[in-house]
């Protein structure tokens, strides 16, 4: 994975990955470009997403793999304001449910007992995707509160 950093205004990329941030996965239909809120974990250099049979995302990376993923980390008490552009090619691979349970535990907690039902239930229609960063810019937008 090749990192754009410019070095003046640059933050520690693993150190956003970790926080338990939304995503946007932007995929492409045809010419139209589709953009999908997700949970994300970061995991052997890939980011991990649960595909459900709801999601459409799925059907369209078996079609076209090439993707864009945005991760924003804004504070507006501080100014704050991180930005991670990735772009690569995702995958889609059999449901995983350790890694599902390592994504769903850094949104929902470490008690499984007490997430909701929908995030205990899963069966042969979900998936996970997998995608493989070939680039990412990542840049500090910050700005100073008057």
């Amino acid at each position: 994975m090749k990192v754009i950093k410019d070095t003046r205004k640059s933050f520690d990329l693993e150190e956003l990955l970790s926080k338990p941030l939304v995503a946007h996965l932007s995929t492409v239909e045809e010419d139209t470009p589709k953009d999908s809120p997700v949970w994300f974990l970061w995991y052997n250099n890939r980011l991990w997403i649960i595909g459900t049979a709801s999601d459409t995302f799925p059907k369209r990376i078996r079609r076209n793999s090439k993707c864009a993923i945005g991760i924003v980390d804004f504070n507006q008490e501080t100014g704050s304001f991180l930005h991670a552009g990735f772009r690569g090619r995702a995958t889609v691979e059999t449901f995983d449910r350790k890694i599902a349970n390592q994504l769903l535990a850094r949104y929902l907690g470490p008690e499984m007992d007490q997430w909701d039902r929908r995030f205990k239930r899963f069966d042969e229609d979900n998936v996970l995707i997998c995608f493989n960063p070939e680039t990412v810019v990542v840049r500090d937008q910050s700005y100073k509160l008057s």
